[in-house]
Order: structure tokens, then C-alpha cells, then sequence
């Protein structure tokens, strides 16, 4: 399973963001790919994934496939995104 944040640094929940991927690492031992939706690479996911609010994670199967998705400044619990990263 792969975990994908897309968000902006510099924006209002940025350091809350990059708070939550740093702790989410920390106790679950598995890696978030980051992504800024303004690069080249951010904005090909996001075009294929249809994601338009900030910040955005998602598991993801090896296939691609979206088993979870969490959109908006509402953070999801570790656990939450766990489950999906684990099945």
C-alpha cells in the first residue's frame, strides 16, 4: 500500500500538516510520498484523482486503486489511515 499527501507548505494548515505526516511516520513506520498540487508531478495526480481540496491524503492499493481518502484540514486519526495501509 502506498500513503499520498498532496498539500501546500506554505499555506494555513501547512504546519499542521507537515506535523501529522512526521508524527503519522514516527509511530506507524511507514513512509507519506508528499506532493505540492503546483509541480508538475502534484498536479498529474491530482488531474487523475480529482483532487481539488488541500490537503488530501489517500492509500492507495499497488494498482493505484484509492482504498481511502481523507480531504480538507480535518486530519484523519492514525488509525484510520493504518487500517487502510495495512489491508
Amino acid at each position: 500500500m502506498r500513503t499520498v499527501c498532496i498539500w501546500r507548505r506554505e499555506s494555513d494548515y501547512g504546519r499542521g500538516t507537515e506535523d501529522w505526516i512526521a508524527e503519522y511516520e514516527r509511530r506507524t513506520g511507514r513512509e507519506v510520498e508528499s506532493f505540492d498540487p503546483d509541480t508538475p508531478e502534484g498536479e498529474d495526480i491530482c488531474r487523475v484523482y480529482d483532487v481539488v481540496e488541500y490537503p488530501t491524503i489517500m492509500v492507495m492499493n499497488g494498482e493505484g486503486t484509492v482504498m481511502g481518502s481523507w480531504r480538507g484540514k480535518s486530519l484523519p486519526l492514525f488509525d484510520e489511515v493504518s487500517y487502510w495501509a495495512s489491508r
